[in-house]
């Protein structure tokens, strides 16, 4: 799997150690930036990076800022881009199961490290079911 990454200045201080989480997962994973913790707008990064996720078919988004609600509503406006908000490992399941989610979003204030690897292993190890849930995911597009 491959997964972009990029946070704002309130989520960088974690973003080193997701990418070493997703890599022990055998994730291929390419930092966008930014580099420093110096302070810088989320919508931004979140452009960036849904740009690349939706240019890379078959690949996957992480996003990261103070609680993960400004990133999320950045990557969202992004026609593709189901940018999944989760707090825990079963959210990040639910998202990728139920929603067909291609970025995953969470806060470095709001969640823990061992929280953020289970969050990480569950998002990576799940799949998209289809079924039932393909015809939800393609009324989430509105043109």
């Amino acid at each position: 799997m491959k997964f972009y990454i990029a946070t704002d200045h309130a989520g960088f201080n974690i973003k080193a150690k997701v990418i070493d989480i997703l890599n022990k997962l055998g994730c291929e994973v390419v930092d966008l930036g930014p580099d420093n913790s110096d302070r810088v707008d989320y919508p931004d990064f979140a452009h960036k990076l849904c740009d690349e996720v939706l240019n890379d078919t078959g690949s996957f988004g992480v996003l990261i800022c103070g609680t993960g609600i400004g990133m999320s509503l950045a990557a969202n406006k992004h026609k593709g881009i189901r940018a999944a908000l989760c707090h825990d490992a079963y959210t990040a399941q639910m998202a990728r199961e139920h929603n067909d989610a291609n970025v995953l979003c969470f806060g470095e204030r709001v969640v823990g490290l061992g929280v953020i690897e289970s969050i990480c292993k569950a998002f990576v190890e799940s799949s998209f079911e289809g079924g039932r849930h393909q015809n939800r995911v393609e009324k989430i597009e509105v043109d």
